[in-house]
């Protein structure tokens, strides 16, 4: 074999490779035996026409056929001979071959750049770390959504009132104000006074009775573009949230005895969200300090791949829903979070090599006894769920993920903000 690697570019590589036919005749005769199995020629049984006769007809056709069959074997053949390991389809340019002379092609594909850490130095890039300052408003919230999941719903006969959903069907009506064929929805939910999708729907639900019918304008397109509805109610149905009291403490966790002891844990738990928010805030800017820092090049083969299989999942997960956009939209909508994850896949493999960072059994098994330990009633089903190898992989890829993260903190200035829930709260209110 004789090959010659041309560098395009950091990531492109075209090879050119002969084959003498000293090389390839083997193959080539083996090819022909199987291919004189489906021939069918007059006075031979199949697989038992002579080579010559076969060659004297057939020629050509037993040229492209071992082609056909044999050029990927002798193009990874080269691959491995040259330890290249492309990420993409070849582009075969240049191919020639005919029996008793040399097979001849060119293979033009990216590889995985060859990319290189700096130097990394104590306090070279800043990163802020959120302290979150929580406070009664936000225990109150907690409990008051604790009380509305445990909530039962009564329908009722009387006028809603805010805060009731309202039962209904719409029709869409035209411009003239007539029904729209095609364009009637069974079985809509109305929160009365919930959200600002129309000015005057408030004023039109509250006191609205089953069989009533009353007139919205509804929005139609995330544009803010609307259209007028016919509402015609089916019926009431009212939120009736349960007393704070021992029985609904006793329903939210058996061991609380007291409004206190409530209070207590939830504000517990609050801190724990809180904490784990200000830790994934911060590892995420932490990721693209680095990835600012570093900026590796990545194939553009690697970026498509990675967007073919974000439009495969979308597709997969929306089968029943339906998706509108385009698999072009879907792959620009998510084009910089596919270069993105490339750049750090490539950066975490820097930081494995060079740290030799691993994480062997040991190490899972720790992280699934703490699984265990935090669902005592499921330990069976997560050491099951755990056995199959590509669980298992995940946990040690989260391992591995940690330990490169904590060995980057060693480089970094932390930044601590405090940030006050209140501020929080107003945010979404006026996302509302």
């Amino acid at each position: 074999m004789n090959s010659k690697v041309k560098s395009i570019n950091e990531y492109t590589r075209e090879l050119k490779i002969s084959f003498s036919w000293d090389d390839v005749k083997s193959d080539f005769n083996n090819n022909l035996k199987k291919f004189s199995k489906k021939i069918k020629m007059p006075g031979f049984r199949p697989g038992k026409i002579p080579a010559d006769r076969l060659l004297q007809q057939f020629k050509p056709n037993l040229e492209a056929d071992f082609i056909d069959n044999y050029l990927n074997r002798y193009y990874l053949i080269a691959l491995k001979e040259l330890d290249l390991k492309p990420v993409n389809q070849a582009e075969i340019n240049d191919l020639n071959f005919q029996m008793e002379s040399e097979l001849s092609f060119s293979a033009k594909f990216e590889i995985e750049p060859m990319n290189k850490l700096p130097s990394f130095k104590s306090n070279m890039i800043e990163v802020q770390q959120n302290r979150y300052l929580h406070d009664s408003k936000d225990i109150d919230d907690a409990i008051a959504q604790l009380k509305r999941s445990h909530a039962r719903i009564e329908t009722i006969d009387s006028g809603a009132e805010e805060g009731d959903f309202v039962v209904c069907s719409l029709q869409k009506l035209d411009e003239s104000g007539l029904p729209i064929i095609g364009k009637k929805y069974d079985k809509q939910y109305l929160k009365v006074g919930a959200g600002s999708f129309t000015d005057d729907q408030k004023e039109k639900l509250i006191g609205i009775k089953p069989n009533e019918k009353t007139r919205l304008t509804l929005p139609v397109k995330k544009n803010g573009e609307k259209a007028e509805y016919e509402v015609v109610v089916d019926s009431v149905d009212r939120e009736v949230l349960p007393d704070l009291d021992i029985k609904f403490i006793k329903m939210v966790n058996p061991d609380l005895d007291s409004i206190e002891a409530l209070k207590n844990d939830v504000e517990e738990k609050i801190k724990s969200n809180f904490e784990e928010r200000s830790k994934n805030s911060f590892e995420q800017e932490l990721i693209d300090k680095i990835i600012e820092k570093v900026n590796p090049i990545c194939a553009p083969s690697m970026v498509d791949n990675y967007l073919d299989n974000i439009v495969k999942d979308l597709k997969d997960q929306n089968k029943t829903a339906g998706i509108n956009a385009s698999d072009d939209e879907i792959r620009n909508q998510y084009r910089k979070t596919a270069e993105k994850n490339i750049k750090w896949y490539s950066i975490r493999n820097l930081i494995i090599d060079q740290e030799k960072i691993s994480a062997d059994a040991n190490h899972i098994n720790l992280e699934i006894d703490k699984l265990v330990k935090n669902s005592p009633d499921s330990e069976k089903q997560i050491r099951k769920f755990y056995k199959k190898p590509s669980n298992r992989k995940k946990i040690e890829d989260s391992i591995i993920e940690n330990k490169i993260l904590d060995y980057l903190k060693n480089f970094i200035k932390v930044k601590i903000v405090e940030v006050d829930t209140k501020d929080l709260r107003n945010e979404g209110q006026n996302n509302e």
